[in-house]
């Protein structure tokens, strides 16, 4: 239901994008999230978008940075990550939240894609 890509191997100071293909049953009329877990660490909450597109939250350390999007028409997410760094190295999920609002608690989402890989170096 959730087909995250765009991940890869990027130099600190480079860009990435992101992208999460929804299907229209599952991520119609819903708020959207990217949630991030790197080695050893708990899931991070990344960034979220409300339906309409008009309300987001981000996670401080990426504040700034990294912008969500979506296009409701394609079903689709996005990710825009600017300004890497080495501790945005993680595996990046995207998710379907129960609602219609932007939410930062991992517990309201209902659907959770596979992952994709992102590594920076140095």
């Amino acid at each position: 239901q959730l087909q995250a890509s765009g991940g890869g191997l990027v130099q600190a100071g480079g860009s990435l994008r992101l992208s999460c293909s929804a299907s229209r049953r599952t991520s119609s009329n819903n708020g959207m999230g990217w949630f991030r877990r790197a080695p050893g660490k708990e899931r991070e909450f990344v960034a979220a978008i409300a339906w309409r597109g008009g309300g987001t939250f981000y996670g401080e350390s990426v504040k700034g940075r990294f912008t969500i999007s979506r296009d409701n028409a394609k079903d689709t997410l996005y990710l825009q990550m600017n300004s890497l760094k080495r501790e945005d190295t993680a595996v990046y999920y995207c998710a379907i939240a129960r609602g219609s609002a932007a939410t930062t608690n991992a517990e309201s989402y209902q659907y959770w894609g596979q992952g994709t890989q992102v590594t920076v170096s140095s």
